[in-house]
């Protein structure tokens, strides 16, 4: 048997070396790719920051529902927003916007109601935390009618410590009126309503909230 030329040899040799290696740097680098995060139970704090985004879109909606609500019923537009005012201004809110007589304030009227809109809209996103939490973690693989179960619920149960267990008895201890309370200037319907539309509004854009792991693409 002829033996084998050494040259080619080499060349076999090489090209054995060549395959070994790009072997050995696929092995790497799979090992290198970290597993895929998942958490351990339920993710809050994702939930929470979310929740605050959705929040304030939520309390958008239910802005718009009553400023439609005021207009038809003959009523100021921000009706609610001056109701609302009244806790850090007292029964001065009240006539903001009227355009009857000079104001008793130095900012300009409209400016103190797109103030009150703001923080209208800051406490939603602060609310928003919580429906989005709960709805999540109670409802996610639930449908759709049972979410809005639950921000029914959660609404009604927040109307219900915020107006008679917290705003009941604190607003006429710092301001002496219970302007929020008092149905003559904002029905207890009213706020009931609000309350389950902004529910209902994070009801819905719960979905858009769920928590999706990232996945690493791979060839």
């Amino acid at each position: 048997m002829a033996e084998q030329n050494p040259l080619l040899q080499k060349q076999q040799q090489l090209e054995s070396l060549k395959t070994r290696v790009k072997s050995l740097e696929t092995e790497l680098a799979a090992s290198d790719i970290p597993k895929e995060w998942k958490p351990q139970s339920f993710y809050s704090m994702y939930y929470v920051t979310v929740g605050f985004v959705l929040g304030g879109f939520a309390a958008m909606v239910s802005l718009l529902f009553n400023v439609i609500g005021s207009t038809v019923a003959g009523k100021y537009p921000l009706e609610i927003i001056r109701v609302y005012l009244t806790f850090p201004l007292g029964e001065k809110a009240l006539p903001l916007g009227s355009q009857t007589g000079a104001s008793p304030f130095v900012i300009d009227d409209g400016l103190i109601l797109a103030l009150g809109c703001c923080l209208y809209i800051g406490t939603g996103m602060v609310l928003g935390s919580l429906f989005h939490a709960v709805i999540a973690r109670f409802a996610e693989d639930k449908s759709m009618a049972v979410k809005l179960i639950w921000g029914t619920a959660l609404g009604t149960v927040v109307w219900f410590v915020n107006y008679y267990l917290i705003l009941s008895w604190l607003q006429p201890s710092m301001f002496g009126g219970n302007w929020i309370t008092d149905g003559k200037y904002l029905p207890w319907w009213v706020a009931l309503a609000t309350h389950i539309v902004f529910g209902w509004s994070m009801a819905l854009m719960e979905p858009f909230g769920a928590y999706v792991p990232y996945k690493r693409p791979t060839d």
